[in-house]
This record gives C-alpha cells, sequence and structure tokens, in this order.
C-alpha cells in the first residue's frame, strides 16, 4: 500500500478510536469477533488482536474504510 494511513498509529489508539465511533455493539457487527461480543474491554481486545493477525487485518481495514471527516 503506497500511502498507509495507519503510518504512526498503534493498534491501541486505533481500536479507541473504532470504539468511540462504533461502540462496542457496532464493532462487533462491522468485525464479529467475541472480544467485541462478550464483555468487551480495550485491554482484552488488545490482548486478542495481538494474537490473531487476521482479526487485526481486519480492524485495521475498518479503520482506513472509516470516513473520519
Amino acid at each position: 500500500m503506497p500511502n498507509n494511513s495507519l503510518d504512526g498509529i498503534t493498534l491501541e489508539q486505533l481500536l479507541v478510536r473504532l470504539q468511540a465511533r462504533y461502540g462496542w455493539p457496532g464493532l462487533a457487527q462491522h468485525v464479529p469477533i467475541r472480544c467485541f461480543q462478550s464483555e468487551p474491554s480495550i485491554s482484552s481486545s488488545l490482548k486478542f488482536l495481538r494474537k490473531t493477525p487476521w482479526a487485526r487485518t481486519k480492524v485495521e481495514q475498518l479503520f482506513l474504510d472509516t470516513d473520519w471527516t
């Protein structure tokens, strides 16, 4: 990807922004993973996403696809 919009953004910053934008129910709808559906928290989601590359990719893609204007 020539212009990577994720440069300089940590996974935690990305997740905090997405959670503020969509809430846990919205995140679970966009990326249906258990860490967003059952007793979600930033710390538990970070732990899961750091160990699960396919889920992290989906969350990063949601961040890139979100209109932040």
